[in-house]
């Protein structure tokens, strides 16, 4: 694993931003990660899937012998690049862009996945939006909105056409933060939305476990992602007040997923995963 450590190069970006014009370029597991065979057959549904945690997670989850529905808003080059390593690991792939604030796309993408596949195990909800304040009064009602809509209703609407559709074994794993229980005020919708997050998963995974599928978060804490410099101000430090010194790359989040979706996990559910290089979480 490359260290790559603060201070980084100013950098600004409009959101969502794209991972070509970050500096130092995120590693998503390219040359390191190895896949064991864990998921051989199975089909996923990944949100958020063209860049950062997400791209991570599908190259993981191929090489671990998975085919992926690779779910993206609009940065179809960033997703052409994660379905090139899907298909690099000998996997299939494909691209289904659209907003998962749409109750009526979130079903879409869950059926496509179906029809592609011909099955779905493992649904992963990553996808996420954050917006940086200073104040209450700078949080718009459509800021707020945007962000549950995108970071927690969309779980719900995922979630429930994908069950239907799992059987005994499937995983649902939702993305978290460290937030959820450590908020940041200045991202106070997105830590809230995150709270939320937490609580569904513990919800659900107490309701679907007599139906044999799984559902737990994974709990990042800082992540070099296109979501740092796209939302957040003094980028040169992030990460460097935590305790290993640095920000994870994505590739240092994708085997707490591969976990979770193993099905050697059978007896995981209702788990937060942390993974926040040492900070801790209540």
């Amino acid at each position: 694993m490359t260290d790559k450590t603060p201070p980084f190069d100013p950098q600004d970006q409009p959101m969502p931003g794209k991972t070509e014009k970050m500096s130092p370029q995120p590693d998503h597991g390219e040359e390191s990660y190895r896949g064991s065979g864990k998921l051989d057959g199975m089909a996923a549904l990944v949100t958020g899937a063209d860049s950062g945690i997400g791209r991570a997670v599908a190259l993981a989850f191929a090489r671990e012998g998975a085919d992926i529905m690779i779910s993206y808003l609009a940065e179809t080059e960033d997703a052409k690049k994660t379905l090139a390593l899907v298909e690099g690991a000998g996997r299939r792939g494909y691209l289904m862009p659209g907003d998962i604030q749409s109750a009526d796309h979130c079903r879409s993408l869950v059926q496509d996945t179906y029809e592609a596949f011909g099955r779905l195990d493992i649904l992963v909800n990553n996808a996420a939006h954050q917006a940086h304040v200073t104040a209450l009064e700078d949080i718009s009602d459509e800021e707020w909105e945007t962000t549950f809509r995108t970071n927690i209703h969309s779980m719900f609407y995922l979630s429930k056409a994908a069950v239907p559709l799992m059987s005994r074994g499937g995983s649902i794993i939702n993305s978290a933060s460290v937030n959820s229980d450590r908020p940041n005020p200045g991202l106070l919708a997105y830590a809230a939305s995150k709270g939320a997050i937490q609580n569904f998963t513990a919800g659900l995974a107490q309701m679907l476990a007599p139906r044999g599928i799984r559902v737990n978060c994974v709990a990042p804490g800082p992540v070099w992602t296109p979501l740092i410099p796209s939302t957040l101000p003094d980028v040169e430090s992030f990460g460097a007040n935590k305790p290993m010194g640095r920000p994870a790359q994505p590739a240092e989040l994708a085997s707490a997923y591969v976990m979770l979706a193993d099905p050697a996990s059978s007896y995981t559910a209702g788990a937060t995963i942390a993974v926040t290089g040492g900070e801790p979480m209540i």
